[in-house]
C-alpha cells in the first residue's frame, strides 16, 4: 500500500494530463464538427438528406463530452485526492481478480493514464463497479454482474 499510496500524485497527474490532453483534442474537432453542421454544403438537398442532421448530432454529443471533460478537470482542481481508507470518490483503488485492475473513483469516468507501466482507469461510482466496490475496506472481496457473466473481485489497496 506504501508504494501505491506514495505514487497516488503522480498517477493523478497523469490523468489529469491526458485529460487536458484529451480536452484540447476534443475541441479541435468539435470546432470542426460545428462548422460543418453549419455549412452550406451541409444543407438538405431533399428530405431523405440527413447530413446537417447527423452533423449536429455529432456537433452535440462533443459538446456534451467537453463539458463533461472540463467539470471532471475542475473536480481534479479541488478534490480531496488524499489517503483513503475507504472505497469513495477521491480513492485509488487496486483490484486482484479476472484481471488486475488499477482504478479511481471520480465522479466521472471514462478516462485513463499510463505511468511506469501500469494503466489506472478513472471510473465513476454509478458505473457496475464502482456501485459494487463503494463503502469496501483493503482485503473486502466483491461480485459484479457483466455481460459476461460474474466477475469475482478482492480490494488489495485503497489510498
Amino acid at each position: 500500500m506504501v508504494i501505491l499510496a506514495n505514487n497516488k500524485p503522480l498517477f493523478i497527474r497523469a490523468i489529469v494530463t491526458t485529460l487536458a490532453d484529451s480536452l484540447r483534442a476534443l475541441e479541435s474537432v468539435s470546432a470542426m464538427a460545428r462548422d460543418e453542421a453549419t455549412s452550406e454544403h451541409t444543407q438538405s438537398e431533399g428530405k431523405y438528406d440527413t447530413r446537417s442532421t447527423e452533423a449536429s448530432y455529432l456537433a452535440r454529443g462533443q459538446a456534451w463530452r467537453i463539458t463533461e471533460l472540463r467539470r471532471l478537470l475542475g473536480w481534479f482542481e479541488t478534490a480531496d485526492t488524499g489517503a483513503q481508507d475507504i472505497v469513495r470518490v477521491g480513492a485509488l483503488i487496486e483490484l486482484d481478480g479476472e484481471r488486475q485492475d488499477l482504478l479511481l473513483l471520480a465522479p466521472i469516468g471514462g478516462a485513463r493514464a499510463e505511468v511506469d507501466g501500469r494503466t489506472v482507469r478513472v471510473i465513476s461510482p454509478s458505473s457496475p463497479l464502482g456501485k459494487a466496490m463503494t463503502g469496501l475496506e483493503e482485503g473486502d472481496a466483491f461480485e459484479v454482474e457483466t455481460p459476461r457473466g460474474l466477475r469475482c473481485y478482492e480490494v488489495i489497496t485503497v489510498c
